[in-house]
């Protein structure tokens, strides 16, 4: 077994998106990211602890010869997390995006897996989860000495 993903940690997430002026908007606008470069057909943003990268879909394929297939309106392609405090906080946080437009796919609910989780998608399906580990914490560790 490598140890790649233990010596080298996620610094960065790309979405693949149709339009990155709207996509850019959406996570200024409603997420509070901080644009950081901007290109044709590209765009990054500093977010705490990560950068989000959003790509044109037209413009990755035809510079790095992967698929510029689409995938249908509705379809989920990625879905990126956000742990939280506690389970207030996700009420807080879904509160507030709620009021600066985010549509969330439903209101804050006590899922199976010990955590309390909001949904919400981007404007090319990307979805984004909030959640919190419920009393107890997380269920199902394999090592809990990490």
């Amino acid at each position: 077994m490598t140890a790649f993903a233990q010596t080298n940690p996620i610094t960065d997430i790309c979405f693949l998106v149709e339009d990155v002026e709207k996509a850019s908007a959406f996570y200024v606008d409603r997420l509070g990211f901080k644009p950081r470069r901007r290109a044709p057909g590209f765009a990054d943003f500093k977010g705490a602890g990560i950068t989000l990268a959003l790509w044109e879909i037209g413009h990755i394929a035809e510079h790095t010869g992967i698929s510029g297939r689409r995938a249908s309106p509705g379809v989920h392609k990625a879905c990126a997390a956000i742990e939280l405090p506690s389970p207030d906080h996700v009420d807080a946080a879904y509160a507030q995006l709620k009021k600066v437009g985010v549509i969330f796919l439903a209101e804050p609910q006590e899922y199976s897996w010990n955590a309390r989780c909001c949904y919400f998608a981007d404007p090319d399906d990307n979805l984004w989860e909030l959640y919190a580990w419920s009393d107890g914490g997380p269920i199902g560790d394999i090592d809990p000495d990490e």
